[in-house]
């Protein structure tokens, strides 16, 4: 599933940032954007580098790109939906007391919708121009479509939650008993007994520099270690201003400061300052989330090369790495962070993973 924001219930994630229009055959690239499977291919095809259009990121070889069948559902009961919603709508001259529409240049017609993120605060269809720079990206060149969107929002919200709700449900299968590596920990971290908690204490505890060991960063490791199957797990992060979770290599240098990204063997999301989220993929890449979540499950789909993280409670996705290239064992990756003066004492719970 490709990298999104929590919900996708805005009719901007059905749009394909190359040729503004509703995506057709979506597909993703490794840093988690999407795109048409054409659009991305002939950009690709008359560019010098292969490189992400959205973030820049490079590609040293061109992805091998595969249609994303949940983005392809959803769009499709999109268009299916706008459809059947315009055929079935009748355009209504205003009355008085009712909201005209400002784009109309004829008779006023009754607008469908007042909008502040267009250049008109009233609209009924999209405005005469083709000047794509001063229109926002919800206005493609798809009439039918922009119609029905104003519309369909609380409509397709619905559905789609529900689609979230069946994928998180059929991911939740694939939960692992993980613990936490007490070999692994840096000296400042507090482990529970049972090796489900961690927290950053005040001073530094007594620990052997074994090679598992991190030395400089305030993080730690599961013990548990994956090579073929899917797995996933799920985290408590209530409480917390700042943590980092995912996945990492085992190969990962242990003995430094280490920069998070897939480069250097990381597939991580982190929070910072209480409510800046983002996901650590190579360039960072900020996260909008329309609530906080305090549980966050973690999918790994070894074959696949994906690595998915969820917000349990609202059962959304938050992100997803795509693309991925595993050749050695993955194990969980946790940080609590600092402590910042007791603001951020709260640990990060490994939890127990319940399906309704």
């Amino acid at each position: 599933m490709a990298a999104a924001t929590n919900y996708l219930s805005s009719e901007d994630q059905f749009l394909c940032s190359i040729c503004l229009d509703v995506f057709t055959d979506p597909v993703s690239t490794p840093c988690g954007h999407n795109f048409c499977k054409n659009c991305i291919t002939e950009h690709w095809n008359t560019s010098d580098r292969c490189q992400c259009p959205m973030c820049k990121e490079g590609f040293n070889t061109r992805p091998d790109l595969r249609i994303n069948t949940f983005i392809s559902e959803i769009v499709a009961q999109f268009r299916q939906s706008a459809q059947q919603k315009t055929s079935r709508s009748e355009q209504q001259e205003s009355k008085p007391g009712e909201v005209p529409c400002d784009v109309c240049t004829g008779t006023k017609l009754k607008a469908l919708k007042s909008c502040l993120s267009v250049q008109s605060s009233n609209i009924h269809h999209p405005p005469p121009t083709k000047d794509w720079t001063k229109v926002s990206v919800h206005q493609s060149y798809e009439p039918n479509v922009v119609r029905a969107v104003v519309q369909l929002e609380e409509t397709l919200s619905k559905k789609i939650k529900k689609l979230l709700e069946a994928e998180l449900k059929r991911i939740q299968k694939f939960a692992v008993d993980v613990t936490l590596d007490p070999d692994t920990a840096n000296p400042v971290l507090i482990l529970s007994a049972d090796g489900k908690q961690v927290r950053t204490g005040k001073v530094e505890q007594y620990r052997p520099n074994n090679p598992e060991r991190f030395s400089d960063c305030s993080c730690v490791l599961g013990t548990q270690s994956f090579s073929s199957e899917n797995f996933y797990y799920e985290v408590q992060v209530k409480g917390k201003t700042h943590w980092d979770l995912g996945v990492a290599r085992e190969s990962i240098n242990r003995k430094r400061q280490i920069t998070l990204s897939p480069k250097n063997g990381y597939w991580t999301i982190w929070l910072r300052n209480g409510n800046e989220y983002k996901a650590l993929a190579g360039p960072l890449v900020p996260l909008s989330l329309k609530s906080q979540p305090q549980k966050v499950g973690v999918f790994v789909d070894y074959e696949e090369g994906l690595v998915s993280f969820y917000d349990v409670d609202a059962a959304a996705l938050i992100y997803s790495f795509t693309g991925c290239s595993f050749k050695e064992k993955l194990f969980p990756y946790f940080s609590p962070c600092p402590n910042y003066g007791g603001k951020n004492a709260a640990p990060l719970i490994i939890s127990p993973v319940r399906i309704n």
